[in-house]
Order: structure tokens, then C-alpha cells, then sequence
């Protein structure tokens, strides 16, 4: 016969679990993410960089690019983040 404390056990250690794997998921989903953000990124530097009068558009200034680029690598972190904080806030108020 079980009894209530190795019921509780049990299901915080499955609660547990599956939290790490929704957050390990979420983690490698923003990675992926990042890591695309990261590479255009580092292709917008190079034809900052060489740009010259002959190219189409207008020369942003290297601190807005960066600031942007920037954003938009730590962008999937911090989004993921929030969705696994309010997941795991709607479980503890059911």
C-alpha cells in the first residue's frame, strides 16, 4: 500500500521532469533561433563594413546596428523564458 507522502514524491518528481524538458526544448528552440539572428548579423557587419556610395540604401550607424542585432539574438532567450515561467505559474495555481 502507498502511502501519501510517496504519492507526493512521486508526482513532484514527475512535475519536476517535465518541467526540465519543456525548459531544455524551450532552450534549444531559442539557440536555434539566436544562432540564425547571430549569422545575419555577422552578414549585415560585413556589408556594413564594406559598404561604399555605390551600394543601395542608406549607411545606419554601426552602435543602431549593433543594438539591433543585439536584440534580435537575445530575443528567443528571453521570450522562451517567459513562456516557461508563466507555464509553470499556471501549474502551481491549478
Amino acid at each position: 500500500m502507498k502511502d501519501s507522502n510517496d504519492t507526493n514524491f512521486r508526482n513532484r518528481a514527475e512535475r519536476t521532469v517535465s518541467d526540465l524538458v519543456m525548459a531544455e526544448l524551450f532552450f534549444v528552440q531559442a539557440t536555434i533561433e539566436s544562432a540564425s539572428a547571430l549569422g545575419e548579423g555577422i552578414a549585415g557587419l560585413r556589408d556594413h563594413l564594406y559598404w561604399d556610395e555605390s551600394d543601395s540604401g542608406e549607411r545606419t550607424q554601426l552602435s543602431a546596428f549593433l543594438k539591433r542585432t543585439r536584440e534580435q539574438v537575445v530575443e528567443p532567450y528571453s521570450t522562451r523564458f517567459k513562456y516557461l515561467r508563466d507555464m509553470n505559474q499556471d501549474q502551481q495555481a491549478a
